[in-house]
């Protein structure tokens, strides 16, 4: 059984994997991960990461990393769920460096549409969050999904209209988040 991560095992687990690395290389948290240092969570079940490029380097030293820590690291992140935006790098905020890997978080806007699109209780209360910090604004995500709505037939399982309609019912809950 994995112990839950705190923003102490988050910082650790950068510093273990920008040790691994030994060629410059981003890496971006993404979900959980996102919510424990950004402080609107003390906790995750586990590290959600995209490595860029994908430095056999690093993904080698993930397995040790993982049992050293007792945490469980998963590569994933909103592209693989949602289309993202050209550009998405570029939005995505920057926490370090540690050794050769670059941390940041995964772009705060293409995360809240694929937490309101995957629709969870937690992913309504990450939302929530990021709109009152500032990191997320109802403008931005309607016009991010103004820009991927084209790209959705990549994406079967989204209807357009039911996560059009999430959206603006994730933008009215008001302070009581909901599932969408």
């Amino acid at each position: 059984m994995r112990r839950l991560v705190d923003a102490g095992r988050i910082r650790e687990f950068m510093r273990r994997l920008g040790r691994a690395g030994h060629v410059p290389s981003r890496a971006y948290l993404t979900g959980g991960a996102t919510a424990v240092l950004s402080g609107w969570r003390s906790s995750t079940v586990d590290i959600d990461l995209k490595l860029v490029p994908d430095r056999d380097e690093l993904l080698r030293a993930l397995p040790a990393i993982k049992e050293q820590l007792e945490v469980n690291v998963e590569l994933a992140s909103p592209d693989l769920f949602i289309p993202v935006s050209p550009g998405w790098e570029g939005r995505s905020a920057s926490i370090g460096r540690y050794g050769a890997v670059q941390f940041f978080h995964f772009d705060f806007t293409a995360q809240a549409l694929a937490k309101i699109e995957r629709g969870h209780q937690r992913d309504a209360e990450d939302v929530r969050a990021m709109l009152e910090r500032g990191l997320v604004t109802p403008d931005g995500l309607r016009s991010e999904l103004d820009l991927v709505e084209p790209q959705l037939y990549r994406f079967p399982a989204i209807d357009a209209a039911a996560l059009r309609r999430r959206v603006e019912d994730a933008l009215r809950s008001g302070d009581s988040p909901t599932c969408f």
